[in-house]
């Protein structure tokens, strides 16, 4: 249906009061995902979509696709973890919609080796906090800050649960940047139900009963219904996002706190050992913030 101009209906600059992020909600609200997504390409500054290839970004990559001849760049944080077939299906959607991938990486790291020389081997178990930040949130940062980012489409929804069950169609980041969740009423067959209308690429693991696909060693797979959706990942933890949507300051604070307990206890396990004290992880993370 047609969207009515109205006094909202101007380019978004900020800062934009409680207010009138309420009002842009209520008129969102009432709009499919579609017409969201146009609305969000004619009104948010500087709009990427940030995706990592799960079915629901795959679904607004093929809509803005058909929506203009010149939709957001896409921003894929490649965090050295991810399933192969994941890589693959990047490159899959490169192809099929001649999309331009920002791809970005842990900070000063190309591969595991140099991930793996710099904070050591699988960290996501030593400090699960630390393995975040350094992983997903820096690079995401770097990105916006680099790229000029202002705005971002993403793939979250209400249906997932969680902290997401109270999602609104647009938020506003603790560093000022929009996010617009146009799937946000969207369930999870309806998702499925377009991804298979529309032939659009999806992701080989979803064929072996995986639903949400992160890193090879927080996933795997979920069961039936919503709810399940994403228990698949962070199985057995009290876990449920990565942080990437997470207030990013709290983020680098906790990571710097929680960086900063685990060196100390290492020093002073090394000194007992009358071990030489390396360069703390600390260091590195101070460096990126």
């Amino acid at each position: 249906m047609p969207v009515e101009t109205t006094s909202l209906d101007v380019v978004l600059q900020g800062p934009v009061s409680e207010a009138q992020l309420a009002a842009i909600n209520e008129k969102l609200s009432l709009l499919t995902p579609y017409e969201i997504l146009q609305w969000g390409i004619v009104h948010l500054p500087n709009l990427f979509q940030t995706t990592a290839f799960g079915l629901t970004g795959l679904v607004g990559v093929d809509m803005l696709s058909k929506m203009t001849s010149t939709p957001p760049r896409l921003i894929f944080i490649d965090t050295l973890y991810h399933f192969q077939e994941t890589l693959d299906l990047v490159e899959q959607v490169r192809k099929r919609y001649g999309a331009d991938i920002a791809v970005y990486k842990p900070d000063l790291c190309e591969n595991v080796e140099q991930f793996e020389q710099r904070y050591g081997e699988k960290l996501w178990e030593m400090t699960e906090e630390v393995y975040d930040y350094v992983a997903k949130v820096e690079p995401a940062q770097r990105a916006y800050q680099e790229l000029g980012v202002r705005s971002l489409i993403t793939g979250r929804r209400a249906s997932q649960g969680a902290s997401r069950a109270t999602l609104q169609p647009l938020e506003i980041d603790a560093t000022g940047i929009f996010k617009l969740n146009p799937f946000v009423s969207w369930s999870f067959s309806q998702v499925k139900a377009y991804i298979d209308e529309h032939n659009v690429p999806r992701n080989a693991l979803l064929d072996q009963g995986y639903r949400s696909v992160g890193d090879w060693h927080s996933t795997q797979k979920s069961g039936e219904g919503d709810e399940g959706e994403r228990a698949g990942r962070w199985k057995g933890r009290n876990k449920t996002e990565c942080g990437l949507h997470a207030d990013y300051y709290k983020m680098r604070l906790s990571a710097k706190k929680k960086q900063r307990e685990d060196e100390l206890q290492l020093r002073d396990e090394a000194r007992a050992a009358g071990v030489p004290i390396e360069t703390p992880i600390s260091d590195v993370v101070y460096a990126s913030a």
